[in-house]
């Protein structure tokens, strides 16, 4: 799973709409504490062995988190317009894998109370799954 998650980071790189639009705040897990808005989490949900043709596989539940303290959705609209252009049914480098197939299952946008250091302040949070089957290769 290692190897799927860091081609999932890779996939979002410089020059990448989604990249420009977060500023290149993409972080795995969780942002670091000061982090500013807009930026984005990803992480694993669930994993679970899944046997594709005969070859050992995974299926992975992935959650993409969207952050923005823009006064209107405008922003988080945008990055969740990349997001999308980006990852559904993308092609990813995996290695010692490959990737059957990437694809969205549910978005929830959501307005969110964050603790910051200058206090508490409500962000914009667009929530975003994919399903990410691969096999060994």
């Amino acid at each position: 799973m290692k190897a799927t998650l860091t081609a999932i980071f890779a996939k979002c790189a410089v020059g990448t709409d989604l990249y420009t639009a977060l500023g290149g705040r993409l972080y795995k897990q969780r942002a670091p504490d000061g982090t500013a808005y807009p930026y984005a989490v990803f992480f694993l949900v669930s994993d679970v062995a899944d046997p594709v043709f005969a070859k050992g596989g995974e299926d992975a539940l992935v959650q993409f988190s969207l952050f923005s303290s823009n006064s209107s959705s405008s922003e988080i609209e945008d990055a969740y317009t990349y997001l999308k252009a980006l990852y559904d049914d993308c092609a990813l480098t995996i290695t010692g894998n490959v990737l059957v197939w990437m694809k969205r299952e549910n978005a929830t946008l959501t307005i969110e109370d964050h603790t910051t250091p200058t206090g508490t302040m409500e962000v914009w949070h667009y929530a975003i799954d994919y399903r990410v089957l691969t096999q060994e290769s």
